[in-house]
């Protein structure tokens, strides 16, 4: 979803009554059935949708109702004869669309969380008809007209003057619709709402066949040579993803999004490593037909690189950037080539350890992908005495929430957590907690859906089924996915050292989307540039591993015995050990996403068999061909990119770490390592609050009092 495109016009290319058979029209209105769950706002707590009466019949009506209601309001604005003001228009426009927003945030849930045939195919109907009507917000000249003439009757005093974050919206407005095109003319314009149909088809197309080979190459295992090194508790998850996904197997290993796959760690059967890293790389590649997604790779590339063209850019990746904080794809490039060659150097210096170790098990062989995890494990245990597969008993997922990731916000914003069991979710095993601020006040809700199951898409993510925004006077309701696989019944679910991580990471995101003090709703929350947007949530990070916080969360799930400070001080020490792999791995695939769209519609193959070879030229230009470290994503299964919202934006984590590990510099600063209320507040007010209301790197100046400093960065990685 385009978070500056929640308002947005309707296109023409949509019918006035599009489900004739489903909704009625009264004075000129389209109406949904009354029954519809969509139908009319909750009643629930916070607008939390009524979960448990919404099922993959209700979407299709609702979102056609949305449309057609919301072409009706835009089309009042566009044609209102008074004079235009701010309320008349833009705010009218931040008004507009509450049914459709509240059918396509629950839909963009089910799609990514649900799954399943009928939603896909529902997506791949739906999705370009949204596409259609987000264009028309951006490319209906009368509306541009419009924000000009509010600007011009500001700018001599006709207009009375307008608040920041109102100015700063009329601001934003005018740039995005003439970065989306207004200016085109008829021909131009035509182009470019089918350039902008196919690319959300294809999107579309590339996540669902990226799911489907997730579930493709699970790979089965028979043979109890193959389990040997896992646990007990890592053989029962493994037979039970067997039983649910009714494999005649009696263990299956399912994959999560990113190339290295967990199991890898502590498989002893090289074999089995060699099975699952092939299974991994090989997603998307043509093995199997359903989900092969080479040829929505091209097609997307073309795409994109002919609507940059069109809009008068070199190349996507410019036109991404121009919209941006990073400004300009030199400057994304010279922070991701200036960090390649120390990063290699270090991945190198690592592999020769895993080398070694690798010859005590193996003499004479050489090193591969599939050996890394396992040896680097190794190597970190006995170099740092942290074995991280005996950890997990001290990381159970409850009280990593409650005790870690709960308690720190506590004690930095000042908010309460009450979990509610009265309210609907849409999948087994979720829970729901309701948010209060230090005054008492609701703040809104925060649901966990952490296990994985078939149909849902790899990896971890926040969404929101609900805005904060105070013109609106609505509170947030978002939540958080993960991918942890289900233990058997009764059974403790037990997070590896990566997931608690994870589970930090994504709650900063929730707090950027349960803090937010924005008043219109495209400002709100997470709505910022998506090279800015991972900066609140990497920052959450460096709590995980706080003294204070790990000594209540990092407990054992059976005996409650703290985990010990001399290990928690030797996991700290340990979690630097392997920045080298980490950086090169993140870079090949940040680098293998600026590769693709830094190409004109010409340079991009025709052949999907020239995906491969296109991928491996890009990685040895950029220095980055390390054939230990594959790309985090290879182009294959990179949904990032290929799936839409990262599209040559991969480059914002680091980007975006640039800051964090200055702030993570800042917060250390104060009293009790950083964690404090005072710091807290702080870091509130000047950043979790303001979403999209203002300039964001402004944002961040003002909590440092100067622009970022890459030297902390560096030491982190150790690229210094």
């Amino acid at each position: 979803m385009p978070a500056e495109t929640e308002s947005a016009a309707l296109p023409d290319a949509v019918p006035t009554d599009p489900v004739p058979s489903l909704t009625h029209a009264r004075d000129g209105q389209v109406e949904l059935d009354p029954s519809n769950p969509f139908a009319q706002p909750s009643d629930l707590p916070y607008g939390l949708p009524p979960l448990d009466r919404v099922d993959v019949d209700s979407f299709r009506p609702a979102i056609l109702a949305g449309i057609a209601q919301q072409r009706a309001e835009w089309e009042a604005i566009a044609t209102d004869p008074a004079p235009v003001t701010f309320a008349n228009t833009l705010e009218a426009l931040e008004r507009s669309g509450e049914l459709l927003a509240r059918a396509t945030r629950t839909f963009w849930v089910y799609t990514s969380s649900v799954g399943g045939a009928e939603l896909d195919a529902l997506d791949a109907e739906l999705s370009p008809l949204l596409s259609a009507h987000w264009d028309s917000f951006e490319l209906d000249p009368r509306l541009l007209a419009r924000y000009d003439a509010l600007a011009a009757a500001v700018e001599d005093g006709s207009h009375p003057p307008l608040e920041p974050e109102a100015a700063w919206l009329l601001h934003r407005r005018r740039e995005v619709a003439r970065r989306a095109g207004v200016g085109l003319d008829e021909a131009g314009t035509a182009r470019l709402r089918e350039l902008n149909a196919e690319i959300t088809a294809r999107q579309t197309e590339f996540g669902q066949r990226v799911v489907a080979g997730m579930a493709a190459a699970a790979v089965a295992v028979d043979s109890e040579e193959e389990l040997a090194g896992l646990s007990e508790g890592d053989r029962a998850a493994l037979h039970r993803s067997a039983v649910d996904r009714g494999s005649a197997a009696d263990h299956l290993v399912t994959l999560i999004l990113p190339t290295p796959q967990p199991v890898l760690v502590d498989a002893d059967s090289r074999e089995l490593r060699r099975r699952v890293q092939r299974a991994s790389e090989s997603r998307g590649s043509g093995v199997d037909q359903a989900s092969d997604t080479r040829e929505a790779i091209l097609a997307l590339a073309r795409a994109r690189a002919e609507r940059a063209r069109l809009l008068g850019y070199p190349h996507h990746a410019a036109y991404v950037a121009a919209g941006a904080t990073a400004g300009s794809t030199e400057a994304v490039m010279g922070i991701l080539t200036q960090l390649a060659a120390p990063a290699v150097r270090n991945a190198r210096a690592e592999a020769e350890d895993l080398q070694v170790s690798l010859a005590v098990d193996v003499p004479g062989a050489t090193l591969e992908a599939a050996d890394w995890a396992h040896y680097a494990e190794r190597v970190r245990r006995e170099r740092y005495d942290v074995d991280l597969a005996a950890l997990r008993p001290y990381f159970e997922l409850g009280r990593v929430l409650e005790d870690g990731v709960f308690w720190t916000a506590t004690q930095l914003y000042g908010l309460t957590f009450t979990e509610r069991f009265d309210l609907p979710t849409y999948a087994d095993g979720m829970r729901v907690w309701e948010v209060r601020d230090a005054d008492g006040a609701g703040l809104g809700l925060f649901l966990g859906d952490y296990y994985a199951r078939e149909g849902k898409r790899g990896g971890a993510w926040m969404t929101s089924f609900v805005n904060s925004s105070r013109l609106l006077g609505t509170r947030p309701v978002v939540t958080n996915t993960l991918n942890v696989p289900r233990p058997p019944e009764g059974e403790p679910t037990l997070l590896t050292w990566d997931e608690v991580n994870t589970a930090f990471h994504e709650f900063g995101h929730a707090l950027h989307g349960l803090l937010s003090d924005a008043t219109y709703p495209s400002l709100s929350g997470t709505a910022v540039p998506r090279d800015f947007v991972e900066y609140p949530s990497q920052v959450n990070e460096m709590w995980a591993t706080h003294p204070e916080v790990m000594a209540r969360y990092a407990r054992h799930h059976a005996t409650g015995e703290p985990l010990a400070a001399d290990v928690v001080a030797r996991l700290q020490e340990a979690a630097r050990y392997g920045e080298g792999f980490r950086t090169t791995e993140y870079l090949g695939a940040a680098l293998l996403d600026q590769a693709w769209h830094q190409l004109t519609p010409e340079e991009v193959p025709t052949d999907v068999a020239d995906v491969a070879a296109f991928e491996a030229q890009a990685l040895s230009r950029y220095g980055v061909d390390v054939p230990q470290v594959p790309p985090r994503y290879r182009s294959t299964y990179f949904n990032h990119t290929f799936g839409g919202g990262y599209d040559a934006g991969y480059y914002s984590y680091i980007w975006s770490e640039v800051l964090d590990a200055d702030t993570q510099a800042w917060f250390e600063e104060g009293e009790n390592g950083g964690l404090d209320a005072a710091r807290g507040r702080r870091f509130r007010e000047a950043l979790l609050s303001r979403g999209h209301t203002g300039d964001p790197l402004g944002f961040f100046r003002d909590l440092r009092g100067r622009d970022a400093d890459l030297t902390p960065l560096l030491v982190r990685r150790g690229l210094q």
